[in-house]
């Protein structure tokens, strides 16, 4: 599944290319993905439209800007709208030309006057893709915890909001309504790093423990978006121009089951609960709960 890292590579390079570009047609090839989002009685919704009212919310506007929160990707039109994307399990935009025949995954395509088409390929279909206007827009944003990294937050402040829990950690990070953004891969590699079991309870980490895990979470997206993301053996994830990020070849614990931990070269472990596996070392990762203080 894509994560803020994967999805921060596509927000850099779409600024990069649509930013002042305007879209002359909208090819809806899936009608599932025709939606628009409304505010509700307590939060953002999304119903389905014709394709027909779709373009007329698009066609003709310009790309002002383009933005990401967590997982979420959008493009800041100049009529006040905002055409949003989730990526789901397998979910990616692709830049592409007319020679290009589209895929048979490909669900809409979006023609700009300039640079090309940009198509959405979803082959398991569990993406979205909605048009909102500002206000609504700004209302589904604040349904999600803080970015995990365009949200500074002292590392004390982020302890506590952490011990407020009483969660197991692994699920407290891809928890999108505390912190926006992680998931499966980059949570592992975050534990790791900071040296910390995924089973480990939210509400017994130290100081220095708390501390340790802030600087990982951005230490480990960081590298993840120099290396334009993760692609794993499936080979879902590919950027904008159809190339395979590189990070899975620093990856320290996820998909590494019964390979040497490149610390200490104890063997990686997967645990599977529920639907999930989740990857450790566990010698690096079984640090005993110190006193509170730290």
């Amino acid at each position: 599944m894509p994560e803020l890292p994967e999805v921060e590579v596509l927000r850099r390079q779409l600024e990069k290319e649509y930013v002042g570009k305007r879209m002359r047609a909208v090819d809806v090839k899936t009608r599932q993905y025709v939606k628009e989002a409304r505010p509700s009685a307590k939060r953002v919704t999304k119903h389905h439209v014709t394709p027909k009212e779709f373009e007329k919310r698009l066609v003709g506007a310009k790309v002002k800007a383009v933005h990401r929160k967590g997982k979420y990707l959008a493009m800041e039109l100049d009529n006040k709208n905002y055409l949003v994307f989730h990526l789901g399990m397998s979910g990616h935009l692709v830049k592409a030309t007319g020679k290009r025949a589209p895929d048979k995954h490909t669900h809409v395509v979006l023609h700009f006057t300039q640079g090309g088409d940009v198509r959405f390929f979803d082959a398991r279909r569990f993406g979205e893709c909605f048009v909102a206007d500002a206000e609504t827009y700004a209302e589904m944003m604040k349904d999600l915890g803080w970015d995990a990294i365009n949200d500074q937050i002292p590392w004390q402040l982020f302890g506590e909001l952490v011990s407020s829990r009483r969660v197991k950690m692994k699920p407290l990070l891809m928890d999108q309504e505390f912190m926006a953004g992680l998931g499966n891969i980059y949570s592992d590699e975050v534990l790791f790093q900071a040296g910390l079991p995924w089973d480990r309870s939210s509400d017994t980490l130290t100081s220095n423990e708390t501390r340790r895990l802030s600087r990982s979470v951005g230490e480990v997206l960081q590298d993840a978006i120099r290396h334009r993301g993760t692609t794993l053996s499936d080979g879902e994830w590919r950027d904008l121009y159809d190339e395979a990020g590189e990070h899975q070849n620093n990856l320290a614990v996820h998909g590494r089951e019964g390979e040497p931990c490149r610390r200490c070269r104890t063997p990686i472990v997967r645990v599977r609960v529920g639907q999930r596996s989740h990857y450790f070392c566990p010698q690096c990762q079984s640090a005993p709960v110190d006193s509170k203080t730290g």
